[in-house]
């Protein structure tokens, strides 16, 4: 297998357009653990030769990341797959999200000067690596899982979804210990295989109500700021109002993501939260509102 110091002398020597397909073959196969010929000629426009050619060099760069499956006519991930390029946590996560950026080879500077706030726990990459092939592909995860309530315990979950909740990413997924819909921790998350099985079909997530039940969210600047036009303005606001549709397994994480106030009478201090849930009526329901600020769950008594 040819060493570091030779693949970065081959690298050198392509154009750049080249290294840029072979950073996506490379990307495919580490997140989605297959890439073939109809990946390479729809995003960058080549002809099927010219992406055989490219299929080819990397396999000569790498020839113990890339298979070809006979059975699927498909390039897939081997056993014992190390990525040929680096990635960083911002830019795989761009590419997964927004489809752009898993393309681009080397590292990139802001067009004007610019400062986001700073992030403290990216995902691991080979986990996150892990879990994304296992969404992409269907398939079972074994995992060692760190929570707080219990500690280390050994898991079996059928994931579907990455979630960001602001602070730190999750995957949503079936808990077959527990017999429901969960989100996991990406960085709680140690030693994932995936294993190839047929997934019942109450385990996937057409079978996850919460997933599925999406909210209509009227957002209102808060009833006690002085100005409220101000917020009104700076959010976009038609009528005073924000419509916002969120699913209902990540409702808790927006509403304290943005400091929305939840309580039915408007009680939490507008100094800190700009914004009201004019309908909390909306959320019955919801599983994760110990997460909504302020809000309190419907009950005979404060009904009268």
């Amino acid at each position: 297998m040819p060493n570091a110091q030779n693949i970065d002398e081959q690298l050198a020597a392509v154009n750049q357009s080249q290294r840029e397909r072979l950073f996506h073959i490379d990307f495919k196969l580490y997140f989605l653990g297959s890439v073939n010929r109809t990946d390479l000629v729809s995003r960058f426009g080549i002809k099927e030769a010219a992406a055989s050619r490219d299929l080819s060099l990397y396999k000569e760069l790498a020839p113990r990341n890339i298979e070809y499956d006979t059975k699927a006519k498909t390039y897939i991930q081997r056993e014992g797959f190390t990525p040929l390029f680096e990635y960083t946590g911002s830019q795989t996560l761009a590419a997964l999200l927004h489809g752009f950026a898993d393309d681009f080879v080397g590292n990139q500077k802001p067009i004007v000067a610019c400062e986001a706030p700073t992030q403290l726990n990216f995902p691991n990459i080979a986990t996150l690596a892990c879990i994304t092939c296992a969404i992409h592909n269907k398939q079972l995860l074994k995992v060692r899982y760190r929570s707080l309530s219990s500690g280390i315990s050994e898991r079996e979950i059928v994931p579907f979804a990455l979630v960001d909740n602001g602070l730190r990413w999750h995957v949503r997924a079936y808990d077959r210990a527990r017999k429901r819909f969960a989100d996991f921790v990406v960085n709680r998350i140690e030693l994932p295989i995936r294993i190839e099985e047929e997934i019942p079909a109450e385990q996937t997530k057409s079978a996850d109500n919460q997933w599925n039940r999406i909210l209509d969210l009227n957002v209102v600047p808060h009833p006690g700021l002085t100005h409220p036009d101000t917020i009104a303005t700076e959010y976009g606001m038609v009528n005073n109002m924000l419509k916002i549709q969120v699913r209902a397994a990540t409702a808790g994480y927006v509403l304290r993501h943005w400091k929305i106030d939840c309580s039915k009478q408007h009680i939490l201090s507008c100094d800190e939260y700009h914004l009201w849930l004019q309908n909390t009526a909306m959320l019955y329901g919801v599983d994760n509102l110990l997460l909504a600020p302020g809000y309190e769950p419907e009950t005979q008594e404060n009904k009268q």
